[in-house]
């Protein structure tokens, strides 16, 4: 419902700047896409050059910046004050408690604790257990032997293998695959065996992984995903590793088998980590790196192979000066030749 810039600066604790209490927004939106009755948001000055083009009608920026040209409201926190605004405009939508449906495909072996909802058409095989207060939503897979720690969300049509274990409040996001097999093969006269798969998957607390991840099994033990590590869309952990707590993984992101991470790691998109290596705490892996060997704690590295950061940076300088150099290489080779009396080589020679 359309809603006066009055209501919405007391939502916020924010001052209105402008008499224009009475006006109303019809919804919130980005700079980039808001009309005439739309409220905005602007977080720092100099993005100034950003209102002036918008059609925002209203705009909720820090206290001090002004006078603007349309009306504003003053707030300590910027982003806590918008995103309370958006959610009076579109409230978060709270699913019904179901309950496990009639419609869902649960053994007679699996125990399920009070506060747990399964939706229609999830599968929960034998000797699985699932916490208080979980949510399976549709099309989820729960194969024999899993352990959901309390308040996890399951979204749909991800697979946990047998024996995977997901701590508290963890959250897996479709189409996430835990516990399939790792690709390790020995080659033999007639062609690859595949190694023992003997392993599991464990999540601790607070581990959300994104849609469409897949995290591969241990060998003969777990491969291990620490406390609070958030892992993206579109990720791939081979089998053996075992990442630290609180780790960021981008998406895009792949991990050979057997590697660990010490805690608050960070690989941006599309890093790439070699087997058996060690990532230290607090290192960070530069977007498209190409990780072969350990890399100390702390270390912010770059690049394929990876290497430091200010090392990496000085390589792209001298890379760019490239088309310099070489113009500087065929006139002093024409030079040389000119003072040796001798004719100069061809440029593309020179070259």
């Amino acid at each position: 419902m359309p809603t006066t810039l009055g209501d919405l600066a007391a939502l916020v604790g924010g001052s209105l700047v402008g008499d224009s209490a009475e006006r109303l927004m019809a919804s919130a939106a980005t700079l980039e896409t808001a009309g005439a009755d739309d409220l905005s948001l602007l977080d720092a000055a100099d993005k100034l050059h950003l209102l002036a083009k918008s059609r925002a009608g209203a705009v909720i920026v820090p206290v001090g910046i002004g006078p603007l040209d349309r009306p504003s409201i003053e707030v300590a926190d910027v982003h806590a004050a918008f995103t309370a605004v958006i959610e009076a405009f579109r409230p978060k939508r709270h699913p019904q408690r179901i309950g496990v449906s009639p419609q869902a495909v649960v053994d007679a072996t699996a125990r399920i604790a009070s506060g747990t909802d399964i939706h229609p058409f999830a599968t929960v095989a034998t000797d699985v257990e699932i916490g208080p207060d979980v949510t399976i939503h549709p099309g989820v897979h729960l194969m024999a032997g899993c352990r959901i720690g309390a308040g996890s969300v399951i979204f749909p049509n991800a697979v946990l293998y047998e024996n995977t274990v997901v701590g508290e409040r963890c959250i897996i996001h479709a189409g996430a695959v835990l516990g399939g097999h790792g690709f390790g093969y020995k080659a033999g006269p007639t062609g690859y065996t595949i190694s023992a798969q003997l392993g599991w998957v464990e999540l601790a607390a607070d581990v959300e992984i994104g849609a469409n991840t897949t995290i591969d099994r241990g060998t003969y033990g777990a491969t291990v995903i620490g406390t609070g590590t958030k892992i993206d869309n579109l990720v791939m952990i081979a089998h053996n590793c075992r990442l630290g707590r609180h780790n960021m993984i981008c998406s895009q992101v792949g991990v050979a088998g057997s590697t660990t991470t010490g805690d608050w790691v960070v690989m941006a998109g599309q890093v790439g980590v070699r087997d058996h290596v060690h990532i230290g705490d607090k290192a960070i892996l530069g977007a498209r790196s190409g990780v072969s060997n350990d890399i100390e704690a702390g270390k912010i590295v770059l690049g394929e192979p990876a290497i430091d950061l200010r090392d990496r940076k000085l390589q792209l300088a001298a890379l760019s000066k490239l088309p310099d150099m070489r113009r500087d290489v065929k006139q002093l080779t024409a030079r040389v030749a000119q003072l040796e009396g001798a004719p100069a080589r061809p440029a593309a020679d020179a070259a």
